[in-house]
């Protein structure tokens, strides 16, 4: 690795070895047991404005700052909400890269960006942190329009080796000697795209610093042959550390108290697993595992390894939600948290407060509706295989994976791989479900197509998080699948309107034979109760929901709503026809399909001599359903080229849309009531 042209007044001074004051410094990091709600007094921290001022610090003054940016963490989270344990996780090891490092000008590259809060402290935006995940505020993520300090921006897993090795590529051609350091986790190490870009910086020779934030978790935990190799690695005892010339050195660990201190070193062979580590066996020069929570040894390491020539893997061990007792004794559960709720002071506000809040108690999220769909069906169908990439929790399976855990497969973070696992498994009669992000999915589309689309296997895909995602902003928004989706032959698109329909879809697309989807929002339904038994519906069969105003109405609206959005156009619809100067009827269309669509119900209502007709959805205009219903009205009806009633897509404009919560988004869209009601009133004017 080149050196950096920076040099921190400290770093030429760190040990080669890790003294026992060292040590003793490390144990003295605090451990919080609650949230605070008042901002906390954190001297040290206030006065680092950007990353240089760490330069004048001690190393016990550094693990002072860490105790405070921790607490500081703490305050900000139960303030805005957010990503939580990864980034208590991170805390000295950011502070530890941005004391070594001459950042921007050396580039620090995180991945997927749940472990970066501490890294926007340090960087110049700690008073705004508090503003994160809210719109206009900070980015959830890392983000390049955001801060020069942001150099990549990230949302997606395993993404940081291709991008930092890309950087370093560029920055040798143009004779650059800048550090580049990308910091991954073991979760997004799974990711296939990681080994692909470890594999290409071996071949391309290039100065390239990896550190492996190994917490033995991703969202949920680490599974697979991966995380017990490096269980392995660190069961094992000992360490690969580094020598002052940069040489790896087998030693035993320093946490390993009950060894003979005089056996500490070892002929590498007489430990072959971590000669034989798949780092090195790719070609990377490989030091570890070491204590990423231990400043001191995190400045000795990493001050050298950076100065190491090629590719260059520095393994660190983590605790997810380290200094928050609950989080590490819970890092699921505290992988992201919300809001502290409102303190009640007294009774009067306490009626109040519970006055305004709704009774959610009884109204699902659409990803415990899947849940519930799976269990029952698995229940009566042996046949049932599901699949998720790393997100049992997030996509409601943890029940299900209790029950039948033989038929349950949590593949990690490898989209791809869990696309072509369900095609595979369809060729053996058996009906696997892939439960996927929308966001994620896009990860796995040359599969979807060629793997099993091509082939017409017998998989279903649950997307869940379609449309607007609020806080995790654009990186996350599921707004595209409908149009890469419908252009995919053999594809069955189906989009449910409420709970109890998104149940009923998911059973109708099960029992179909072929390549189906059911896309439903993140977040809870309308509160619609699921019927029981479950049944089919009759495939690309619209429901009319209603039918408004006048029949002798001069004007006649139909609106072609797709799942979310029939409420909404129900609601809008009320609003128009209560307005006696448009005087219109309107039909209010739960489309329910967006493949195939219901051809025989638009010549219908053709036929009833609609004047105008607008498509509403919660995905992207270009392409989406409204395209759908456009092409088929342009190409196929010859009662539409007589009438030709004028037309208006209603969807998501050609922008990323940032974050804000989901109601603030769907306004900046246009898709609120209020939003929906102004364009309709624009078409019929």
């Amino acid at each position: 690795m080149q050196q950096s042209p920076h040099s921190s007044p400290q770093s030429h001074s760190i040990s080669a070895s890790v003294s026992d004051s060292a040590a003793q410094l490390s144990n003295l990091q605090q451990t919080y047991t609650s949230i605070p709600r008042v901002r906390p007094q954190t001297p040290l921290l206030d006065s680092i404005t950007a990353p240089t001022d760490l330069n004048a610090l001690t190393s016990a003054q550094l693990i002072t700052l860490a105790d405070e940016l921790r607490l500081f963490l703490l305050y900000s989270a139960g303030q805005s909400g957010g990503h939580f344990g990864a980034n208590l996780g991170v805390v000295e090891l950011t502070i530890a890269l941005h004391y070594l490092l001459d950042t921007p000008n050396d580039q620090i590259v995180w991945d997927v960006g749940h472990q970066a809060y501490a890294h926007k402290v340090l960087t110049g935006r700690r008073e705004q942190l508090g503003t994160i995940r809210s719109k206009d505020g900070l980015t959830a993520f890392p983000e390049r329009a955001e801060s020069v300090y942001d150099t990549f921006g990230v949302g997606h897993s395993s993404t940081s080796i291709s991008a930092g090795l890309g950087m370093s590529l560029a920055l040798r051609y143009q004779g650059r000697a800048q550090t580049v350091a990308c910091i991954i986790g073991d979760g997004a190490m799974t990711g296939g795209m990681a080994f692909e870009a470890m594999n290409d910086a071996v071949q391309q020779d290039a100065d390239l610093l990896v550190i492996l934030n190994d917490n033995d978790m991703s969202i949920s935990c680490s599974i697979g042959g991966f995380s017990r190799h490096l269980a392995m690695l660190w069961e094992s005892g000992y360490q690969v550390d580094i020598s002052e010339t940069g040489k790896p050195i087998l030693c035993q660990r320093p946490d390993m108290q009950t060894f003979d201190r005089r056996k500490r070193h070892k002929e590498m062979r007489d430990v072959p697993q971590l000669e034989d580590n798949v780092f090195k066996a790719i070609g990377f020069t490989y030091f570890g595992p070491f204590d990423g929570h231990n400043i001191p040894e995190l400045l000795r390491v990493l001050s050298l390894a950076k100065q190491v020539k090629g590719p260059v893997l520095v393994h660190i061990y983590t605790t997810k939600g380290k200094g928050f007792a609950p989080a590490e004794l819970d890092p699921v559960g505290y992988h992201a948290i919300s809001k502290l709720p409102v303190e009640i002071k007294n009774e009067t506000q306490s009626k109040a407060v519970e006055k305004s809040q709704p009774n959610i108690e009884t109204t699902l999220k659409y990803s415990e509706v899947f849940g519930q769909f799976l269990c029952d069906k698995a229940a009566k169908d042996d046949k049932l295989l599901a699949i998720t990439p790393a997100m049992e929790e997030g996509s409601g399976m943890i029940d299900f994976a209790f029950q039948f855990p033989e038929r349950f497969f949590d593949v990690a973070i490898a989209e791809q791989h869990a696309v072509t696992l369900a095609a595979g498994m369809a060729t053996q009669g058996v009906k696997p479900i892939v439960a996927i992000y929308s966001t994620f999915l896009q990860r796995g589309y040359d599969q979807l197509i060629h793997d099993v689309a091509l082939q017409n296997l017998d998989v279903m895909f649950a997307i869940d998080r379609a449309g607007l995602v609020g806080e995790d902003g654009a990186t996350h928004a599921g707004v595209f699948d409908l149009a890469f989706l419908r252009c995919v032959p053999n594809m069955l698109i189906a989009a449910p309107k409420d709970e109890n329909e998104c149940y009923h879809l998911l059973n109708t697309c099960y029992e179909y034979q072929g390549c189906t989807a059911v896309r439903y929002p993140r977040g809870t339904g309308t509160g619609a109760v699921i019927e029981q038994p479950a049944h089919t519906y009759k495939i690309g069969e619209a429901v009319v929901e209603s039918v408004l105003g006048n029949d002798a109405a001069s004007k006649k609206l139909v609106l072609l709503a797709f799942g979310t959005m029939v409420a909404t156009a129900q609601q809008a619809a009320e609003r128009l026809i209560s307005d006696e100067a448009l005087s219109c009827q309107v039909h209010v269309v739960n489309m329910r399909w967006v493949k195939p669509l219901d051809s025989a119900l638009l010549e219908t209502l053709l036929a009833q001599g609609m004047t105008h007709i607008a498509t509403l959805e919660e995905h992207m205009i270009m392409g989406g359903a409204g395209s759908a219903v456009n092409e088929y009205l342009l190409n196929e009806s010859a009662a539409f080229k007589h009438n030709r009633p004028a037309i208006r897509n209603i969807g998501i404009p050609d922008s990323f849309i940032a974050h804000g919560s989901q109601a603030e988004q769907m306004a900046d869209c246009g898709l609120d009531v209020n939003g929906v009601v102004t364009q309709l009133q624009q078409l019929l004017s």
